[in-house]
């Protein structure tokens, strides 16, 4: 069992689908803290109702990222998190996360990176007018979302596409194939330890 943090800021649908594939037994790995950085996000509910410690914090009140880092960090060391997994958590990782957890920082992102990274990767996708798009999970460095990609997915965009309906499209993906690679990551790194 693979002990991990999940850090969001939002709706916290890919936290829901982690919640939902460890309880099925699909993700071999346990929840030890869902990190926030946003008051009243709806994921802070969605790890209350699944009876998740969770750690909210207000960045601004903090002089520096290094500052509010270290805390999340000793929550982190607290609870033996091995992995963080980043779930639409909005805010660059600076590097006393990075150091502390060196490729065990993995993002997902909904877009075919390189292409469209950053902020709105939907909204960017559309504007350009390509057919074809999707989602990547990556580790994590210190650029914007420019970090060794583990596994990609795509996603065709139709004539016609909304804003919507590829969100939906792309949060379906992203909900089947996050826990599925996560599982790998974890399952091979226990093979390497043993």
């Amino acid at each position: 069992m693979t002990n991990i943090a999940v850090f969001a800021s939002g709706n916290g649908s890919n936290l829901q689908a982690l919640i939902d594939a460890i309880g099925r037994g699909a993700l071999e790995a346990q929840i030890k803290l869902v990190v926030c950085d946003r008051p009243g996000a709806y994921c802070l509910t969605r790890a209350s109702q699944a009876r998740l410690p969770s750690f909210m914090f207000y960045p601004q009140k903090y002089q520096s990222k290094a500052v509010y880092e270290e805390l999340i960090l000793r929550q982190l060391r607290e609870r033996d998190v091995e992995y963080i997994v980043l779930a639409g958590y909005m805010r660059l990782i600076g590097p006393t996360l990075l150091e502390a957890f060196p490729q065990r920082i993995i993002n997902i992102h909904p877009s075919l990176l390189p292409s469209f990274p950053g902020k709105d990767a939907i909204g960017q996708a559309l504007a350009a007018g390509v057919t074809l798009t999707g989602v990547t999970i990556h580790y994590v460095d210190e650029g914007i979302d420019t970090g060794p990609i583990i596994a990609q997915w795509p996603v065709f965009i139709d004539p016609g596409e909304t804003r919507e309906s590829l969100e939906e499209k792309i949060h379906a993906v992203e909900h089947e194939l996050y826990p599925k690679v996560l599982q790998e990551i974890f399952s091979k790194r226990r093979e390497n330890l043993d």
